[in-house]
């Protein structure tokens, strides 16, 4: 009876494994997650409005555009099968690839992607009326431009056609030769016109007003609470998806219970904070865990804001006659000791981190030099910024300028987001240092947490701030990405309202230095031009270069050399080609693979002929 009774809990206890094993199993094996928390929550799903990096990463996986990258950083057909150029780099014509289908929130075919879909992606964009973050990319269009500004109403006018069905036309307004990387960018996403008018200012809200034709489909969208992606099972390349669900926790100390979390194997990633890197590095179980974080082309800077918004206690009017003194900005800019700023996120190699420019090294190069060591840029690129001695002396020009004018010390609000405890640490350490060494009486920085989530929206783009830590990524491959956050209607700081610098046709010096490298088309000559303009900027103290992004450490299980690689766009927000590791990479294997990859990498970029 004993041995009957055992053959039965054999039987049972093997038809329940049977029924776990079928519940993650789905033909292919056992179904792969990627679990992270998260603190800053998206504000909408809407790609074509939105120009915030956490609602791109959320895009980068839903949509997909006309090409894609691989992991070395060489372009590949997406949704366009092939493409040409006429001479002149004004004319681009894309074939789309057939049989790509638009599905809705519960994975069920709505239409087929066609070149159509591109057409009204990029009306809705140039649409004034959508108040589009990143309308001012996509008028490289011919009329693009004028069509926003309400010039011409007609957007049959505007340099973008379906040819036929699988046919599109881009018509650009001058010689484009990297077009291609600005296809990477979130407002020359395709866009389902039917689906787009059905739900109007409802598009974009919810999961259930939003269509997908990329690796994943949004399962689960609860603000503050969770948001679930699946793998979408119509996708044209499913097979180069691995990962099947990416399961994202909200939790408003994310940064802080991160690695406790990962520690505990209930998550698979963790940024962690510069405040326990070293007590890991000491611990023979948790050092095997963590390693560098890739470096990328995001660059951080210090912005000088003229055209503050914050409330009047802080005296914005004070600031404005400050900051208009180019003394004032470079007693700032030479007090700045970014090395101890770099401290608090890199403690054991921080000058390697440090950038002296916008543009970083190895973005772009003519003639095999690279672009930050053009003339006159190449002093600037070469030269730490941070000079005590010069801090001083502009200090007392300032002062002597200034008697009279503005009231000492001068407040200088400076924000950071609530949710990021190294810049929080960053914010306080540059606090003491700028007063320490250039006095309290003369400056007062008053350190303001901000929101964790909007922080954007809600102090960045409205200017409330005087001196903040920002930064920027580019969008394509040339100069000119890195110079237009400062231009008229830019992003950052509104220099163009800097006193004393608007020339006779009644834009600024600057701005005319842009615009002259801009409509400059041999490569040469134009990025000369281009590093001028960046010289310009940085002499004149209107920024304060800071570092190169993809800095600190993280506990993982992806292995990034695994990833889509591309300065550009959202490429490297995708999950697609990336698989879950058993075990998180080590900073001895992640030095290792960077080396190999790297090599790998300049292999597969001579041959593409880059």
């Amino acid at each position: 009876m004993k041995r009957i009774c055992l053959l039965l809990l054999a039987v049972i206890f093997a038809s329940f494994l049977a029924a776990c094993s079928n519940k993650d199993d789905e033909s292919s094996g056992e179904i792969s997650e990627f679990r992270k928390v998260y603190a800053g929550e998206i504000k909408t799903l809407n790609y074509l409005k939105t120009a915030e990096a956490n609602e791109f990463a959320m895009s980068a996986n839903l949509i997909d555009g006309l090409i894609e990258y691989d992991k070395y950083g060489i372009v590949q057909p997406s949704l366009a099968v092939e493409w040409s150029a006429n001479e002149d780099s004004t004319v681009w014509t894309f074939k789309i690839r057939e049989g790509v289908k638009w599905v809705n929130h519960e994975g069920e075919e709505y239409a087929e992607v066609v070149a159509q879909d591109f057409v009204d992606g990029l009306n809705y964009v140039l649409d004034a009326k959508n108040e589009s973050s990143t309308a001012w990319i996509a008028t490289v269009v011919k009329n693009g431009n004028a069509f926003y500004n309400g010039e011409i109403t007609d957007f049959s006018q505007v340099g973008v056609k379906a040819l036929d069905k699988y046919t599109l036309e881009y018509t650009l307004e001058n010689p484009t030769p990297y077009f291609l990387s600005m296809l990477n960018y979130v407002c020359f996403f395709p866009v389902n016109g039917d689906f787009l008018a059905d739900k109007g200012e409802t598009f974009g809200t919810t999961r259930e007003t939003t269509l997908y034709n990329g690796a994943y489909i949004l399962e689960k969208f609860e603000p503050q609470n969770e948001r679930v992606l699946v793998k979408n099972e119509s996708y044209w390349d499913k097979d180069n998806v691995f990962i099947d669900r990416l399961r994202f926790k909200y939790n408003k100390e994310a940064l802080t219970v991160a690695p406790e979390l990962f520690l505990r194997g209930e998550i698979d990633s963790a940024d962690i904070p510069t405040s326990v890197v070293e007590e890991w590095f000491n611990d023979e179980e948790k050092k095997t865990k963590l390693r560098q974080i890739q470096n990328n082309f995001y660059t951080y800077f210090y912005a000088l804001n003229f055209n503050p918004q914050y409330d009047a206690e802080y005296e914005p009017e004070n600031w404005k006659i400050a900051v208009n003194n180019k003394n004032f900005r470079k007693s700032l800019f030479h007090a700045l000791d970014r090395k101890s700023a770099m401290l608090t996120t890199e403690p054991f190699n921080p000058e390697s981190l440090l950038n002296n420019t916008i543009t970083p090294k190895n973005f772009v190069d003519v003639e095999g030099v690279d672009y930050t060591q053009l003339a006159p840029l190449a002093d600037i690129s070469n030269t730490d910024s941070f000079n005590a001695d010069l801090a001083l002396e502009y200090k007392e020009k300032a002062l002597t300028e200034l008697e009279g004018k503005a009231t000492f010390p001068v407040k200088v609000v400076m924000p950071y987001n609530s949710s990021m405890p190294d810049w929080a640490n960053r914010t306080q350490v540059v606090e003491q240092q700028l007063e320490n060494l250039l006095g309290a009486d003369y400056i007062d920085v008053i350190v303001e947490p901000g929101p964790s989530t909007g922080f954007l929206s809600e102090v960045r783009h409205p200017g409330k701030y005087s001196l903040m830590e920002v930064n920027w990524g580019p969008d394509y491959a040339d100069p000119s990405s890195y110079t237009d956050p400062f231009t008229e209607g830019g992003t950052y700081n509104k220099p163009e309202l800097a006193e004393g610098y608007t020339e006779a046709n009644g834009k600024s010096k600057y701005q005319n230095m842009v615009d002259a490298a801009k409509a400059e088309m041999d490569i040469a000559k134009r990025y000369e031009l281009f590093a001028e303009a960046e010289s310009f900027l940085i002499e004149e103290a209107f920024v304060i270069p800071y570092a190169v992004g993809g800095t600190g450490y993280i506990a993982s299980k992806l292995n990034p050399f695994e990833a889509q690689y591309s300065p550009f766009g959202v490429t490297l927000e995708k999950f697609k080609g990336q698989k879950v590791l058993a075990e998180p990479m080590s900073n001895e294997e992640f030095k290792e693979a960077l080396a190999q990859w790297e090599k790998e990498r300049a292999e597969a970029l001579a041959k593409a002929g880059k």
